[in-house]
């Protein structure tokens, strides 16, 4: 149970003060060619405070979390947001009034033990090997993480909340023609911890003969044209666009520090066809994969709406970037570690999808490619992007033809998706990866397939 409080202007106070206790679990296992070669648990906990007086803030931390310490790390943070003040006066900012009270946690199957998840990865690794002969090298990862933090604000906020991912990676190394080394992956992600995650040799078996399949079109795979060229992005990929390149420049911190956006509110950036949403807690009637009922400055979340029908209509915020640019709080304030600072982060980002059907946005292709799967990449404030593309094959004549080698795309975001011709009706979720911004996050990021014209990187 829960409740939400107006948010209403709450100028006449003359401090705001919020703290937290963070405990972070992680684990993570790594088996290469059957060897266990990690095989790592942490826990991390601590309390933090941050109090807003005088038109500055202060922050302390600590690694305990009894009473005695919460009030010290809160004193110390008020001290710190005094000794601010020597640097001149400032105006203090009319932070949104606003506060919810709430316990939110996913209670899913029973864990795994350290061995279960041994045990697994062998049966994992041995039948791989005996499916596929062919193979010169296996690696799996299997990882989970667990955030729980209770959030007190001076405003009346008093949360329990967590965020729980699990992940199973799978890789499959072999060589191509020339006798070099190739390698596809596969990667299940999922809410909870790894006894949630659906990664039995059984439930594994169809996405293992799938990506098999690949492996052995990528060891003939041919070089990328480049040059601007006509393609249908995979939801994966159109997931990781929505997050990289058009996400961050949505982040009000970033408006603030001159991210082009800024200029853009109420302007087409792209297609009619795309909308783009920070989601804050569910989607399509049920709860995301990293649910944010409040942010780590307890302000109640609310879906972040980027781009609708094209059209660029909101940013993702804090208290102190909402009050400067006048617009609403969206609670997309968190912070990674108990010792980290909250800052401005997305949450579980995703392209809507369309009526399109992915078979009939190939057969529009004349010459073109179908991107599947991307490594790291990389964007900027300007929405310029390049994304490494591990997975791709090309379209001729509206038929898929070719593996083809490792590759780029690039680009501005905005000219890609003002490009949007077709968005399919299907949604990936995915929540395998971090975000870096400062410090890491947990994110979660959607989309269907898109149809577009992008740059592709050639030899």
């Amino acid at each position: 149970m829960s409740t939400l409080a107006s948010a209403v202007p709450d100028v006449a106070a003359t401090s705001y003060s919020e703290t937290r206790r963070h405990e972070l679990r992680k684990s993570r296992m790594l088996m290469v060619d059957g060897n266990l070669v990690t095989n790592g648990r942490s826990v991390e906990a601590g309390a933090s405070a941050r109090v807003y007086e005088g038109g500055y803030w202060g922050f302390a931390s600590a690694s305990a979390t009894d009473g005695a310490k919460m009030k010290e790390v809160t004193d110390r943070a008020r001290r710190n947001a005094r000794a601010m003040s020597k640097f001149g006066a400032r105006e203090r900012l009319a932070l949104a009034a606003g506060s919810y009270r709430g316990e939110h946690e996913y209670r899913g199957r029973a864990p795994l033990t350290a061995g279960d998840c041994t045990d697994r990865l062998a049966q994992i690794h041995g039948w791989c090997m005996a499916r596929y002969p062919d193979l010169k090298s296996t690696r799996l990862l299997a990882a989970d993480e667990h955030h729980r933090k209770r959030i007190s604000t001076s405003e009346g906020s008093d949360a329990m909340v967590s965020i729980q991912r699990a992940l199973c990676y799978v890789s499959f190394i072999a060589e191509d023609e020339r006798g070099a080394p190739v390698e596809v992956m596969e990667r299940i992600t999922g809410k909870g911890h790894l006894g949630d995650l659906e990664w039995s040799v059984d439930a594994l078996a169809p996405r293992l003969d799938a990506l098999h399949g690949h492996l052995q079109a990528k060891r003939h795979a041919i070089p990328a044209r480049g040059g601007s060229h006509r393609v249908v992005m995979a939801p994966q990929l159109a997931g990781i666009l929505a997050h990289e390149a058009m996400g961050h420049p949505c982040e009000a911190d970033l408006v603030l520090g001159g991210a082009v956006t800024g200029n853009l509110l109420g302007e087409r950036v792209a297609s009619e066809l795309v909308t783009l949403v920070d989601f804050a807690h569910s989607y399509g009637g049920r709860e995301v994969e990293m649910p944010v009922y409040c942010d780590d400055e307890g302000t109640p979340a609310r879906d972040a709406v980027l781009i609708r029908d094209g059209v660029l209509t909101g940013f993702m915020s804090s208290l102190e970037t909402a009050a400067r640019l006048g617009i609403a709080t969206t609670g997309s304030a968190r912070a990674y570690g108990p010792g980290d600072e909250p800052l401005v982060r997305m949450r579980n980002t995703a392209i809507l999808p369309g009526r399109g059907k992915l078979d009939d946005m190939i057969a529009g292709i004349e010459d073109g490619y179908l991107l599947l799967r991307t490594g790291n990449g990389q964007a900027d404030s300007t929405t310029e992007f390049m994304f490494a593309i591990t997975l791709a094959y090309e379209v001729r004549n509206g038929r898929i033809g070719r593996a083809v080698r490792d590759t780029t795309i690039s680009g501005s975001a905005i000219k890609v998706l003002q490009s949007v011709d077709a968005v399919s009706d299907d949604m990936h979720w995915d929540c395998g990866g971090y975000c870096g911004k400062k410090q890491m996050m947990v994110v979660s990021m959607g989309g269907p397939a898109l149809r577009a014209r992008v740059h592709v990187g050639g030899e």
